[in-house]
C-alpha cells in the first residue's frame, strides 16, 4: 500500500487566503516533494449541494473558478490527480454503505457538523443530505485509501469519524479500507486564519475574505479595514497582537526577507511584536506591511490565473481526464468493497457454483 494525499475544496466561490494557507499550499509543497505515491485533489461539489440544492448553477460557475484557483497556486496536473465529485458514483454507493455503521447520534456530536449547522440556521429543518456530509466525506477519503488527509483544524472531528468508519468497516468485512491521518498545517497560527473582520474564521459567507484571485488595489481596500486591537486608539499606546487579525495575518504568511524588503527598521515579526507591544507603532504601518507581504505573494498566483484563463476549454479537459483517473482508482476499491461485503453476486463463481450444486442434490 502506498502513501496517497486526498483533499478537496467545496466549490461555492474562489478560493481565499484561508484555503490557501490551510492546505493549498501545503498540497502544492507536498506535490513537488515527490514523497507521495499519488495525491488526489477534488472540487467537492456533491457536498456543495447539500446546502445549495436550490441553486445548483452556483455550484456549476465556481467548479471552472475553483479549478483556476488550484492551478494558479501551482497544482500540477501532471503530478496530482484533479477531479469533480460528482462524476465518482463509486462514492455515492461507498456513502450508502458507510451510513450503516454509523448512528445519528454519533453524527450529531460531531463539533464541525453541529458548527455548519449553526452558520447555516439549520436547527430546526436539518437537510438529510446536509446531515449526512460527513459520512460522504469518509467515502471520499475512503475509496482513495488515502493514508494522508491535508486539512485545517476544524477538519480534525471529520478525520476521526473517517478513521471509526473505516475501522468498523474493516473489522465487520476484511481489511480493506484504510485509515487516514489528518496533516495539519505546519505553521500553528494558520491552522484557523480569522476573516479580515476579526471573526474566527474566514468564510465566503460570512464577506471577511481575502481571494487568492483579488487583485492588488482590492487586497489594500481590504487590509486597510481590517480588525486589529481596539484599545489601540492612539500610535503611542500600547498595543496587543493577540486576537489581532493583522498580525495573525503576519504570522501567517510573512519571512524575515519580507522584512528586509519592506520594513528594514526590523529584523523579523518577532522584533515589530515587540515595538507593537511597547508603543509607537501605529496600525496603519503595520496594515501597509501586510499588505505588502500579501501582493508579493499573491502576483505570481494572479499571473499564472491570467494565463490560464484564457484556454478555458484545456481546464475542462484536464478535470474530465482526472475524474477518469479518479473513478478508475475508486472502483478498485469498490471492486474490494463489495466482495468483503459479499456482494459481488456475478463475480462470485464460487457462490453460483455451490448453490447449482445444492439445488441440484435436491
Amino acid at each position: 500500500m502506498g502513501k496517497i494525499i486526498l483533499t478537496g475544496d467545496r466549490p461555492t466561490g474562489k478560493l481565499h487566503l484561508g484555503h490557501y494557507v490551510g492546505s493549498l499550499r501545503r498540497r502544492v509543497e507536498l506535490q513537488n516533494l515527490g514523497d507521495f505515491d499519488r495525491m488526489f485533489v477534488f472540487m467537492a461539489d456533491v457536498q456543495a449541494l447539500t446546502d445549495n440544492a436550490d441553486n445548483p448553477e452556483k455550484i456549476r460557475q465556481n467548479i471552472i473558478e475553483v479549478a483556476l484557483d488550484y492551478l494558479s497556486a501551482g497544482l500540477d496536473p501532471e503530478k496530482c490527480t484533479l477531479y469533480i465529485q460528482s462524476q465518482i458514483p463509486e462514492l455515492a454507493e461507498l456513502t450508502t454503505y458507510l451510513m450503516n455503521l454509523v448512528s445519528v447520534s454519533r453524527v450529531q456530536r460531531n463539533p464541525t457538523v453541529k458548527t455548519e449547522i449553526r452558520m447555516r440556521n439549520f436547527e430546526a429543518n436539518i437537510p438529510m443530505g446536509f446531515f449526512a456530509y460527513p459520512v460522504s466525506q469518509a467515502a471520499d477519503i475512503a475509496a482513495f485509501k488515502a493514508t494522508t488527509v491535508p486539512a485545517g483544524e476544524d477538519q480534525e472531528p471529520m478525520i476521526e469519524l473517517t478513521r471509526e468508519l473505516v475501522r468498523r468497516f474493516n473489522q465487520i468485512y476484511a481489511p480493506v479500507l484504510v485509515e487516514p491521518d489528518i496533516m495539519l498545517p505546519e505553521n500553528a497560527m494558520a491552522r484557523r486564519l480569522p476573516g479580515t473582520d476579526g471573526k474566527e474564521k474566514m468564510s465566503k459567507s460570512l464577506g471577511n475574505c481575502i481571494y487568492l484571485s483579488d487583485d492588488a488595489d482590492t487586497v489594500w481596500k481590504k487590509v486597510k479595514t481590517m480588525y486589529t486591537d481596539p484599545t489601540h486608539l492612539n500610535v503611542s499606546d500600547p498595543g496587543h497582537v493577540e486576537g489581532n487579525a493583522v498580525f495573525t495575518y503576519l504570522d501567517a504568511f510573512s519571512t524575515d526577507a519580507d522584512f528586509a524588503e519592506f520594513w528594514p527598521e526590523f529584523q523579523n515579526l518577532g522584533e515589530l511584536k515587540a515595538a507593537y507591544t511597547a508603543g509607537g507603532i501605529g496600525d496603519m504601518k503595520c496594515k501597509k506591511m501586510l499588505n505588502n507581504v500579501l501582493n508579493k505573494m499573491l502576483e505570481p498566483v494572479r499571473m499564472r490565473r491570467r494565463e490560464f484563463e484564457q484556454d478555458i476549454p484545456e481546464i475542462y479537459n484536464i478535470l474530465r481526464k482526472g475524474s477518469a483517473a479518479a473513478r478508475e482508482a475508486a472502483a478498485r476499491t469498490m471492486d474490494e468493497v463489495r466482495a468483503a461485503m459479499q456482494i459481488n453476486y456475478f463475480d462470485d463463481a464460487e457462490l453460483i457454483r455451490s448453490q447449482a450444486e445444492r439445488y441440484r442434490n435436491t
